[in-house]
């Protein structure tokens, strides 16, 4: 118990129930108290989360693997890791040492601080939606709410805890913008969005949320037995779901709407730094991924590039041939 009140203190509610799962499914494998746990335990692990899932032919398409995928089992040994760092450091648990290795040594030992990680995780483009896409989506939403949530994600980038989070407080119709509370990582941001996204709003406010709900939380229930209590995140997915059949697309998440929120705020000239605070990342590199994902800069990039390689060739060219 004192280990869950220790990560409540420093996560959110769905990253400790994260890695309670983690933890739960270690431990039925393993078999063991934390104790007794050591590294061989951890390689067995990680040799049971990589075996096959559903026979030995079967692989999956986009990473060619046959058990979990290599983010799922990274994560799920981050989580054992953490647990052991605290036992270690209580001095009074048993546990002396980590069992989680930080990685492998490298050949090169003489490289400090150089190490091959246990599970190499894929670098992967996140998928976003195209133009077509998005307007089946819009046209598949039911209500102002459902609208307003949607707008918030793809035309402000906002996380699905920082939509389900917003408090009427939050909204500043006048400035156009929202005061994001309970960022990730704890860090709060003010960033502007469309007046799209505040007229449907507007319009949530005045004709569909419940006049007597008791909650500060701006999106709540609008119909059955918790009309007027706030939005679940399961709640936003099953309302995408819906919308995502309804719309005739294959796939419909949250994150997607962000993704496609930022690349197309970078192909409209959006600076680097700017869609970084847009979004709240704590590092800039994680702002770089939407450089690939804009379809034109590129291609507009090898051009010019291009193009001024060919105009410097051309005289050596012509001193050849003369």
């Amino acid at each position: 118990m004192t280990t869950w009140r220790f990560v409540a203190a420093r996560a959110r509610t769905n990253t400790w129930l994260a890695a309670a799962y983690d933890l739960k499914v270690f431990f039925s494998v393993v078999g063991k108290e934390p104790a007794a746990v050591s590294r061989a335990d951890v390689f067995a692990f990680l040799a049971e989360q990589r075996a096959p899932r559903q026979g030995e032919t079967v692989v999956r398409l986009q990473d060619r693997e046959q058990g979990l995928a290599a983010r799922t089992i990274a994560r799920r040994l981050s989580s054992v890791s953490g647990l052991f760092a605290y036992l270690a450091a209580r001095e009074d648990s048993g546990v002396r040492t980590n069992p989680v290795p930080r990685g492998l040594a490298t050949r090169r030992a003489r490289r400090r601080g150089r190490s091959v990680p246990l599970v190499r995780t894929p670098r992967t483009v996140p998928r976003i939606l195209a133009p077509t896409e998005v307007d089946a989506l819009l046209a598949a939403l039911r209500t102002a709410r459902d609208q307003a949530m949607v707008l918030a994600m793809l035309l402000g980038g906002l996380r699905r805890c920082e939509v389900l989070g917003l408090r009427l407080a939050d909204v500043n119709a006048g400035e156009r913008r929202l005061f994001i509370a309970e960022g990730k990582g704890g860090r709060q941001r003010i960033v502007p969005v469309s007046p799209r996204f505040f007229a449907a709003l507007g319009e949530y406010l005045q004709r569909e949320r419940p006049t007597a709900a008791a909650t500060e939380k701006v999106f709540v229930v609008l119909k059955g037995p918790r009309r007027g209590r706030p939005l679940s995140a399961a709640g936003l997915d099953e309302i995408l779901a819906g919308t995502r059949a309804r719309a005739g697309l294959s796939r419909l998440t949250c994150h997607m709407l962000r993704h496609t929120c930022f690349t197309r705020l970078r192909e409209a000239g959006m600076a680097l730094e700017a869609i970084q605070a847009q979004a709240g990342h704590a590092s800039i590199e994680t702002t770089r991924i939407y450089l690939h994902l804009a379809n034109g800069w590129l291609a507009e990039e090898y051009r010019r590039v291009s193009e001024a390689i060919d105009a410097q060739a051309d005289p050596i060219k012509v001193a050849i041939t003369e």
